[in-house]
């Protein structure tokens, strides 16, 4: 703690105090010994006559204050900071400015010493519309990617495959130090270093002022960057230990990395550059069992075999911010990245069909699938916005977003005679490009209204993306690929939004409030091949609401509603099959309708000596909601289809801790349950759907610190069984602990990871998924990696706080 003091301690430039103009008193607080301005400090205004108390207020985070609005006469200024002696420093206001002069806090050792015991920051912080959690919290994800800090968060939950969800629901909008992510989250989360990451917020009840995409909420993930008169430069390298258990797969798995990152600001200049190399392989297994019943012919065909991922990105980003003078700033970014995920299949098939009148088995064959999936993505993004702030202090930000994608994918799938594997049955190949182009442009003014801010803006979004996918089967006999036009497909689809909005928010002693309503006219266009384009049109509004209130000083209170929407991706629209996997087809409903969502939620929060708690009661109504569900396309092969399946309704709550048990032991713990259920039918009604599920998870680590330099983390993440639309998937847990141990004062790190525990005896990182129908029964239990251990160390010159203004892609792969 003592560092954490002395970091707030070493905070931004050369400060000045003096009065202006007549009526305003400006001025910044600085510590003694480094003349450095000291953020948050309290600050309190007095009339010398009879002190009488005028105003007071806080610091901001570079250390100003001001009074406006101050009658001429002669006042005194009176400052405190946590660690330092409180000072009183006399501002006389009359028709001309006094000299620039310095108010300096001399550092209090005592005090030092009392917050260096006592003064432990918290796991989790709680606000009226989010919980945010500091990153470096979580040892284990050190090394990693932003997924690896999310999935320590109550609200997050990450299954086997690598799917993302939010209490319960898959879709939620990302932002990037508030840029927003039109896109699957895993994309960009996948790409950002937990190195980098200075917090994570959970933002379950958003506001007016937030783009309503992601029916489960947003989450924004804040980056670090050097502070007022620092250079920063921080490097991390991450090697992995030869596995345990390679599962017999044909290659062995590679995990390294290596990021960087290089901050400067001056008073005027904010520079960041930064980049990132992560390769993390994975080894595993498959076991599945499927069978489906046309007419009276039973085919069963179970099968084993391997099941492995090879994984790499890189990225490259920098940003620049400069601001000439205290009413205008200019910022740019560029970011460029690259994700590589090749998964391989390799799968001994056992078929048997069987004649359910007579009970003869009518045909046999074994064969090997060879089934290779790689898809890839490369992102361009660059972003320029400008802020400027008028005399009377209202704020003008106007800024625009562009973004290149090229998202590639190639399944090869070869079919081999068993036992010799060397017989070709089929041979296909599957290519597909879905290059996307958009850009976004946007306006806000804030202003102050009475005791509260209002908001509003303008916004305009355009994204077009087209895409071609092949399926190319091989003449046997020449060897030539020729396209199978059933399964090959062009589409283009192209997405308009037009959209204002409005909001005021405001906060008394007691009481904080956000108040909004967004409206939004979007369009949208898909032409699949030759059909006709199908053309969507929607007005919608949406409003959201949050109140806090404080009960006492530990105790204080929540509420919040939001209506939001998921629109469909380009997979969901498609028409036509694709064949990526042997069991498989998949295809979307060009017709298929977005979802809206109501999130209403109450909760509690509680602050005590050594700790805090929280408790949130929450609701999710979801129309249309659309599922993947299955039928048969013949007796070996499943057609999974997007379609709207009816209403979806979910009712949870959620509750977090964190626990200082002793002055070296913390315990941090989150938990989400919640009642899932959707009523509607599938396939025109053909199939009523009427299916409900109670899901928990539970998110906790616990934390020893041996000595200022040495701690030790465990951690667990589990995932309850869950029914889905037609069957259910089993429970998921991930065990892990890290030893993390400091040297050179703190500038260099070294965490020893220990991830997915389980020695032969938990059944960690492995997940059954189940589905079935009238006419289908399919099982698969994916069996992935376990005993993996990776060390990471760290180097930084000047730690570093506070986000950068990094691009964050707009739109992205919703179909990676």
């Amino acid at each position: 703690m003592k560092f954490f003091v002395t970091l707030l301690a070493t905070l931004l430039a050369i400060p000045f105090v003096h009065a202006q103009n007549p009526g305003s008193i400006t001025g910044k607080m600085v510590d003694q010994e480094t003349s450095r301005p000291l953020p948050f400090g309290s600050v309190a205004l007095y009339k010398s006559q009879d002190s009488t108390l005028v105003n007071g207020t806080l610091t901001d985070d570079a250390g100003n204050f001001r009074f406006d609005n101050v009658p001429a006469a002669p006042y005194y200024v009176e400052v405190q900071y946590i660690g330092y002696r409180k000072k009183r420093f006399s501002i006389p206001v009359s028709g001309q400015s006094t000299a620039p002069q310095t108010i300096a806090l001399q550092a209090d050792t005592q005090t030092l010493q009392q917050v260096n015991v006592q003064g432990e920051r918290q796991t989790v912080e709680n606000k009226i519309d989010r919980q945010v959690y500091r990153a470096d919290k979580f040892i284990g994800s050190q090394g990693g990617t932003a997924i690896d800090v999310l999935k320590n968060t109550p609200s997050v939950t990450v299954d086997s495959e690598g799917g993302i969800t939010l209490r319960g629901s898959s879709g939620f909008l990302v932002l990037v130090n508030g840029k927003p992510v039109q896109t699957d989250p895993a994309l960009i989360l996948n790409q950002i270093p937990a190195n980098s990451i200075e917090n994570v917020e959970v933002i379950t009840s958003p506001s007016a002022r937030f783009d309503p995409d992601g029916k489960g909420g947003i989450i924004n993930i804040t980056t670090k960057t050097a502070q007022v008169g620092q250079r920063s430069f921080a490097a991390n390298i991450q090697g992995g230990l030869p596995s345990l258990y390679t599962y017999d797969n044909l290659n062995k798995p590679v995990r390294f990395g290596a990021d960087a990152t290089f901050s400067m600001k001056s008073a005027k200049w904010d520079v960041t550059v930064s980049g990132n190399y992560f390769r993390n392989d994975i080894a595993g297994r498959r076991v599945g069992d499927v069978n489906t019943t046309i007419s009276n012919r039973y085919t069963a065909f179970p099968s084993v075999g391997e099941r492995s991922f090879i994984r790499y990105n890189y990225t490259g980003r920098v940003s620049a911010t400069y601001t000439p003078n205290e009413n205008n700033a200019f910022s740019a970014g560029f970011y460029t990245g690259f994700r590589s995920q090749s998964r391989r299949a390799d799968i001994v098939y056992d078929n048997t069909k069987t004649d359910l009148v007579t009970g003869d088995v009518i045909g046999r064959i074994s064969y090997f699938n060879s089934n290779i999936a790689r898809k890839t993505s490369a992102i361009t993004l660059g972003n320029l916005d400008y802020v400027h702030t008028f005399p009377n202090k209202s704020i003008l930000t106007v800024s625009g977003l562009f973004e290149k994608a090229d998202l590639d994918g190639l399944t090869t799938n070869a079919n081999l005679r068993m036992p010799d594997r060397q017989t070709v049955l089929q041979n296909t190949r599957n290519p597909g490009q879905n290059p996307l182009n958009a850009y976004r442009l946007k306006a806000d003014y804030a202003v102050t209204v009475g005791k509260g801010k209002l908001e509003t803006g303008y916004q305009y979004r355009n994204q077009v993306q087209k895409g071609n996918f092949q399926y190319l089967d091989q003449n046997l006999e020449t060897g030539a690929f020729v396209a199978v036009p059933q399964f090959s497909s062009t589409t283009k689809v192209l997405n308009e939004i037009h959209s204002v909005y409005g909001q005021y928010s405001a906060k008394t002693s007691k009481l904080e409030y956000i108040g909004g309503l967004r409206y939004e006219y979007a369009t949208r266009a898909f032409t699949a091949g030759n059909q006709e384009t199908r053309n969507l049109n929607l007005s919608n509004l949406f409003p959201s609401l949050n109140v806090q209130y404080a009960i006492s000083k530990t105790l204080r209170a929540k509420a919040g509603y939001s209506k939001r929407v998921q629109r469909s991706t380009n997979n969901e629209l498609n028409p036509f099959p694709e064949r990526e996997h042997s069991e498989t087809l998949e295809s979307g409903d060009p017709n298929i309708l977005p979802e809206f969502i109501d999130l209403s939620e109450i909760g509690l929060i509680k602050d005590f000596d050594k700790g805090n708690l929280f408790v949130t009661l929450y609701n999710q109504r979801i129309k249309n909601v659309v599922n993947r569900v299955n039928s048969v396309y013949n007796d070996t092969i499943l057609n999974r289809i997007y379609t709207n399946a009816g209403l979806a309704t979910s009712w949870g709550l959620e509750a977090g801790t964190t626990l200082n048990l002793t002055k070296a032991w913390q315990v941090y713990a989150g938990g989400n349950v919640y009642r899932y259920q959707i009523k509607g039918g599938l396939f025109n009604n053909a199939v009523i759907v009427n299916t409900s599920s109670v899901v928990y998870s539970i998110n906790a680590n616990t934390t020893v610190r041996f000595s200022p330099t040495f701690q030790v983390q465990a951690t667990l993440n589990y995932l309850s069984k869950r029914i889905t639309a037609q069957g259910e998937d089993s429970r998921f847990i991930i065990p892990g602990a890290s030893a993390k141990k400091t040297f050179l004062k703190g500038r260099m790190t070294a965490t020893l990871q220990w991830q997915n525990i389980d020695l032969g005896l938990l059944g960690t990182n492995q997940q059954r998924i189940t589905t079935f129908g009238r006419n289908f029964y399919t099982t698969t239990n994916y069996i992935q990696e376990t005993d993996i251990f990776l060390l990471n160390l760290s180097y930084t010159f000047n730690q570093t706080s506070r986000k950068a203004r990094l691009p964050a892609s707009e739109f992205g792969d919703k179909e990676f």
